[in-house]
């Protein structure tokens, strides 16, 4: 964990330098081309190249060493801000577009790598605690992010804005490169050194196959529903996150048309605090018995009051009320969170990248489609109506699982790891006793 805490560091203050390129950039942009439609043609290519790049990451993450991905990263995106500030002033324009990709990719590269990368990092019985430190960290650099960026770039410039952008992910790889950290399983590293060993290259290409070419984490969660039930949830999250950032800019607008952008610092700096705040209430939790995280049902039921709490906040309520909620939909934001990637983390390591990326493609793709949908719902419905809409879906879900989970009775197992049988292997009798069967299969 002393390790982990100097990598949450490292990883709290390239976090920052992407919130801060987010405001920057896009303030940036729409300078250099005095243009609208170039701005959200950049947020869109950034956009559109996350969902694309999770099913890559998740390849890349389980054929190749984290660290050196994350660092490649961090570096990559570093070299990208440099080449940015270096180019003349007429090339800037398209190479703005480059940049969108690179920072599109690379951070969703880097955020698979390290969640799949946890439990090797600190061990199965601290995800909990690590999940929790590690979402504190990117927390605080959120704030740090939006709040500072507009500092920056009207004192500083925008030279400034990118050159502190830049040293941020230079800080992140140089502290990564310093650690040492173990990023993949033992099987997997002596799997990967047995070259001539015919049974451990059979046994590999099995968990390949298994785990996928294209649609390899589809298959997985076909073993594991409950695990395919959490991440269409994630997605009518990101379907609901959309609709409240589009509409709460409209909605303190009608608020406080001289005054439209105090509700949406409230709301943002409460949503905050009841997000660390949870996230540290998981961490002394976890901290006391090794638990190992708040489970499927903790996460449903999270998920539907975070919904309800978002809601809550459109309903033209006085404005303590509406804060207040926004701190209970924080923490059950930062519950939700922690559950869903601990829950992630628990399949096996050569099989978690893959699940990983294919969850980051699925939460970006919810979000840009409810932003689309939400942007085009608001020119003819209130911002309540539209929250309400899209965040009510992910509440029928909610509901949904939480019943499945009732009448499944127990706790699902992760995915299984799939192996070749080879005739050393004992043959496999199977049980008319349906408690020995499970207990065979619990063995197995």
């Amino acid at each position: 964990m002393r390790h982990f805490r100097l990598l949450v560091v490292g990883n709290g203050i390239s976090a920052y330098g992407s919130y801060l390129n987010m405001v920057a950039l896009n303030v940036f942009i729409y300078e250099v081309t005095d243009s609208a439609l170039a701005a959200g043609i950049f947020m869109a290519v950034r956009l559109l190249t996350s969902v694309v790049s999770g099913f890559v990451s998740g390849r890349l993450v389980s054929a190749h060493d984290r660290k050196r991905l994350m660092v490649g990263a961090d570096l990559t995106q570093c070299a990208a801000m440099i080449a940015l500030l270096i180019a003349p002033d007429g090339g800037r324009a398209g190479l703005l577009y480059v940049l969108a990709v690179v920072t599109g990719f690379c951070s969703t590269l880097s955020g698979v790598a390290l969640r799949s990368s946890i439990p090797e990092i600190v061990g199965g019985e601290l995800r909990l605690r690590a999940n929790s430190l590690l979402a504190t960290g990117r927390s605080l650099a959120m704030i740090a992010g939006f709040a500072s960026a507009g500092v920056v770039v009207a004192q500083l410039g925008y030279v400034a804005a990118i050159s502190l952008d830049a040293a941020t992910f230079a800080v992140s790889a140089c502290v990564l490169l310093s650690l040492p950290i173990r990023t993949r399983a033992e099987r997997a590293e002596q799997e990967k050194g047995e070259a001539g060993g015919a049974e451990a290259v059979q046994e590999k290409k099995a968990v390949e196959d298994a785990s996928g070419e294209g649609v390899g984490a589809l298959l997985l969660l076909r073993a594991a529903p409950v695990l395919a039930l959490m991440i269409a949830l994630r997605a009518a999250d990101g379907l609901g996150s959309s609709s409240h950032n589009v509409a709460l800019p409209v909605y303190s607008s009608d608020l406080d048309p001289s005054h439209p952008a105090t509700f949406v610092s409230q709301f943002w700096a409460t949503w905050a605090i009841g997000n660390i705040v949870m996230q540290q209430l998981c961490g002394r939790w976890a901290g006391r018995g090794g638990r190992q995280g708040p489970g499927e049902r903790a996460f449903a039921v999270g998920a539907c009051v975070m919904s309800a709490a978002f809601i809550v906040v459109f309903a033209g309520l006085p404005t303590y009320v509406a804060v207040a909620a926004a701190l209970v939909a924080g923490m059950a934001d930062g519950l939700t969170e922690i559950a869903y990637v601990t829950r992630l983390q628990a399949a096996p390591d050569e099989q978690r990248g893959r699940l990983f990326g294919l969850s980051a493609s699925v939460e970006n793709t919810g979000f840009g489609l409810g932003m689309l949908v939400s942007g085009a719902l608001l020119d003819r419905f209130s911002p309540f109506q539209v929250v309400g809409l899209l965040h009510g879906l992910a509440i029928v879900l909610c509901c949904g699982m939480f019943v499945a989970l009732v009448r499944q009775g127990r706790r699902p197992e992760p995915p299984p790891v799939a192996r070749t049988v080879t005739q050393d292997d004992p043959p496999h009798r199977t049980s008319s006793d349906p408690v020995e069967r499970e207990s065979e299969s619990e063995a197995r």
